[in-house]
């Protein structure tokens, strides 16, 4: 929010807004309606490091010498981008998605998407070509479809939390070299532990436990 304030006064700031399409509730961090587009903004805080590209289902993410997985964020905003779009019967053309990490993280993720939050202001600044016309009407049309109700939003928390939970399960067992599963394999010296893509991916465990 503070580094949105920065902007120009004719890019147009909505910060948490949360739009219904479908029955269903979408919420998005800031959106920012200029004349040069509409930025759909979506916000991380990780630390430590961070690998992986536009086309992967998760990303690794490193912190302390061990590897978790996330739910690819470009994804996600794909998601608030196609939402916004049939919200406002729009083409896609008018939207740039940005994913902002907002801590000191080591970004190694092939993505234009992607940006560090002093950068921020200066990608949304680079876009110079005049697309919208009436953007102060689309701002107060999203000002307009904004879901206040605390019900709502307190359910919507709810669901995402659910969603959150159950990837976090999807990721239990997961390889920390390739992504694969962690099973129990057998060789000629005995059982072990090791991913499922082998010979492909080499990673064995000397624990007798699942991580």
């Amino acid at each position: 929010r503070m580094k949105l304030k920065k902007l120009p006064n004719d890019y147009l700031t909505i910060n948490n807004l949360m739009i219904r399409v479908d029955n269903k509730t979408c919420q998005i961090d800031h959106l920012v309606v200029s004349k040069y587009g509409i930025f759909v903004i979506e916000t991380k805080k990780y630390g430590g490091y961070i690998r992986g590209n536009d086309y992967d289902k998760n990303w690794e993410y490193w912190i302390k010498n061990k590897v978790y997985y996330i739910h690819n964020p470009v994804h996600q905003n794909y998601g608030h981008v196609q939402a916004l779009k049939q919200l406002l019967k729009a083409e896609e053309k008018f939207f740039i998605p940005i994913v902002c990490m907002c801590r000191k993280t080591g970004i190694y993720v092939k993505s234009e998407q992607v940006v560090l939050i002093d950068d921020l202001i200066p990608t949304i600044l680079k876009y110079k070509d005049e697309k919208i016309i009436y953007y102060k009407e689309i701002y107060n049309y999203f000002k307009m479809m904004n879901v206040k109700d605390v019900s709502s939003r307190r359910k919507h928390i709810s669901n995402t939390k659910k969603i959150v939970n159950e990837k976090r399960i999807d990721n239990i067992n997961k390889c920390p070299k390739c992504g694969g599963y962690i099973v129990e394999r057998t060789s000629k010296y005995g059982k072990f532990i090791g991913c499922s893509n082998y010979p492909k991916c080499k990673y064995t465990q000397k624990s007798n436990y699942y991580y």
